[in-house]
């Protein structure tokens, strides 16, 4: 009989200028077996460099930190990196902080002092989150792998079959809307506009190509 797959645990960053509140939370998440405490950081500056260091999946975050406080922090550190989520945990105990969190994509708010029960509780539903918003990620990337994949194979059966239709010159020009997409579809996608007297659009591509490769 097949085992279950084992969960990896959840990398924690925990971000607070107290330092009793650091040690606190710190203990109280020593037993949960799907957390790992990657980083503390002192204030919010400190949180967003770390972060960028050990990527962590969920982020601790006091919301009244020096140098740049908690929903900045989070702001900064979600642009880079949107499957991470954020746990506030903070003394404010009032609406408008309540919802300044969740304005700011904030997935759970702790008022200090909160229980062992109570972290741990918020992290599972956290930790769930994150989990479900990956494993979408992953379908998606993997769809577009596929899909990458299988215009490169219409790409090189209609090079090579001359093709200059509308078809054809779809599929060259999804080829195209890649940045990063080679010289030779760039050239083919040139010939295709010249073949079918659309100049315009090759006036745009020939100034994509002399950006880009000249």
């Amino acid at each position: 009989m097949d085992q279950p797959k084992k969960r990896n645990p959840y990398r924690v960053l925990i971000a607070d200028d107290v330092l009793e509140t650091r040690r606190n939370t710190r203990l109280m998440l020593a037993d949960n077996p799907m957390v790992d405490i990657v980083a503390i950081a002192h204030n919010g500056r400190e949180a967003v460099e770390l972060a960028k260091k050990h990527q962590p999946d969920i982020a601790l975050m006091d919301i009244n930190m020096p140098e740049m406080n908690g929903f900045e922090a989070f702001q900064e550190m979600y642009n880079i990196f949107p499957t991470m989520a954020c746990v506030i945990i903070s003394a404010e105990d009032d609406n408008q902080s309540f919802r300044s969190a969740m304005n700011v994509g904030a997935r759970e708010y702790l008022v200090k002092p909160f229980t062992v029960y109570q972290l741990n509780n918020a992290i599972k539903r956290v930790g769930d989150i994150v989990k479900a918003e990956r494993e979408k990620a992953d379908v998606a990337e993997r769809l577009r792998k596929q899909r990458a994949a299988y215009l490169l194979q219409l790409a090189h059966e209609y090079s090579k079959s001359r093709r200059t239709d509308d078809e054809a010159l779809e599929v060259f020009e999804q080829l195209a809307a890649n940045p990063k997409c080679e010289l030779r579809w760039l050239r083919t996608l040139a010939m295709l506009y010249i073949i079918r007297q659309e100049w315009r659009k090759l006036q745009v591509l020939s100034g994509r190509l002399a950006r880009q490769f000249g």
